[in-house]
């Protein structure tokens, strides 16, 4: 009687102390639909013709913001990869791993194979708090588990191949596929590393493989938000390097540590934990913040109407008790540099050409015609209608009114996404030089438009016309 009393005074303890408490693991799964759903849906959306982010390398073209930039236009790239690789940066200074527990697709694919299809759907694993333990036999609902993520993976590796190849073009090329054997090859291989990676290499991805993790500790100070085992309330398990068990036991905790000590010696966060380690060590390479240890500890010192010994939380924090400091000179330097290359990106993103043109001169400097009155040169121009409706096109020379255009002579036509080699001739009557020492290159303007939409599509381009020297013009029109 007097035990079952007990037990409901420390059930009752519990829910008082756990009351409007959300696990982490929750908020987790929370971070991870709306990833998923992102992600998915991401794809789908297209504003005028394009889409959210695309690299198509089929129509050499890279989408963004819902705009479109040929091949050509990859100078706002570099910005792109500024602003990625800061955010990283700004992410680790600030949370830690927090995009490893909380974004990465390998902890949410885990999650889903581990979690939802062995533990709940199939019942392969029996308790979902115990992630130590691989379960063993049950070949059976095994294999349909592999079969089952198997179809996600196929449907994750597609939506990868989405951000290379838009939707609409994968599922035409999908029906033909010995016309599209690369795209498909890609497809197979991406789906075959994913059933590999989450069915057999599991974490150890995180552990030896994924890049980050050796990187991460350079950016880590004092003020990182990690997962951390208090020792000052839960007393030191471990060794101050890590290497040597202190305690083994609860007895063994209080002969060494004092009565004060308040960890149970329960384990509930290394049996919790899905890469293998115990947080009671300190800070791991392992450790992905997916704090899924700290949501065990709390339920355990909820129990004692205590708060969990595991928090998110700081050294510093931890050992001046106090609050983490997200605002330092650190985070504030990064989120500087993360405002310039984002004003970079936009204010490249806005220099972009809603046509493009390519001027390349021939091999021959000029021609002299009309007995030395007429002086001809020739180029090559490369249009290429960058919309997706179709427009009529012609161009002009600026900054030098006595240079004209011999060829062509009229405007012509382009549909979206076209491009054409036009031959192009200018010409002049004029004597521009009067050098007779040498061929005078003279710089000229081109300003190539859209007729129908002269305001909005236009560029403008530098090249030279050459002059010929000025005694070859007199010989010519004495014969």
């Amino acid at each position: 009687m007097a035990e079952a009393v007990a037990k409901k005074s420390s059930k009752q303890r519990m829910a008082e102390y756990l009351k409007g408490w959300m696990p982490y693991r929750f908020k987790r799964y929370y971070a991870f639909i709306i990833a998923t759903i992102f992600s998915l849906v991401i794809p789908w959306i297209k504003i005028n013709g394009a889409h959210f982010f695309l690299l198509n390398f089929d129509h050499k073209q890279i989408h963004l913001f819902f705009t479109k930039f040929d091949m050509q236009e990859l100078y706002m790239m570099p910005f792109l990869l500024i602003f990625g690789f800061l955010g990283v940066f700004f992410l680790t200074t600030l949370g830690g791993r927090v995009w490893c527990g909380w974004l990465c697709p390998q902890t949410i694919f885990r999650v889903i194979y581990r979690d939802l299809i062995q533990t709940k759907i199939l019942g392969i694993r029996k308790n979902i708090k115990n992630k130590q333990k691989e379960p063993e036999g049950q070949m059976g609902k095994r294999a349909i588990g592999v079969l089952m993520w198997s179809i996600l993976a196929l449907i994750a590796a597609a939506d990868f191949i989405w951000y290379f190849v838009p939707p609409e073009d994968f599922f035409q090329y999908i029906k033909h596929p010995a016309e599209h054997t690369v795209m498909i090859t890609t497809l197979l291989i991406v789906a075959g590393f994913l059933i590999y990676d989450i069915v057999k290499l599991k974490e150890d991805f995180c552990i030896y493989v994924c890049p980050y993790a050796r990187v991460q500790s350079v950016m880590y100070d004092e003020e990182t938000i990690q997962t951390i085992y208090n020792t000052d309330r839960g007393g030191h398990i471990y060794s101050d390097d890590q290497e040597k068990k202190l305690v083994h036991n609860l007895k063994e905790l209080h002969a060494t540590e004092g009565d004060n000590a308040e960890c149970t010696m329960c384990d509930a966060c290394v049996r919790v934990c899905p890469t293998h380690i115990d947080i009671k060590r300190g800070t791991q390479l392992e450790c992905i913040n997916c704090l899924e240890c700290a949501d065990a500890c709390t339920q355990v010192m909820g129990a004692l109407g205590k708060p969990s010994l595991i928090t998110w939380t700081s050294y510093s924090a931890v050992q001046e008790h106090r609050k983490p400091k997200f605002i330092r000179f650190r985070t504030i330097a990064y989120a500087i540099a993360l405002v310039l290359a984002l004003v970079g990106l936009f204010w490249m993103g806005s220099k972009k050409e809603y046509m493009l043109l390519n001027i390349n001169r021939t091999t021959q400097l000029y021609k002299i015609k009309d007995n030395g009155h007429k002086v001809v040169n020739a180029y090559k121009f490369l249009f290429q209608n960058t919309q997706s409706e179709r427009h009529s096109y012609y161009f002009e020379v600026e900054s030098h009114p006595d240079i004209k255009i011999l060829r062509p002579n009229k405007p012509f036509k382009l549909g979206g996404g076209q491009k054409v080699n036009k031959v192009i001739i200018l010409y002049t009557t004029k004597d521009l030089v009067k050098d007779t020492t040498k061929d005078t290159p003279i710089p000229i303007k081109i300003k190539a438009y859209a007729t129908d939409k002269k305001d909005k599509i236009v560029v403008e381009r530098n090249t030279i016309f050459v002059f010929p020297r000025y005694d070859i013009l007199q010989k010519k029109r004495q014969h």
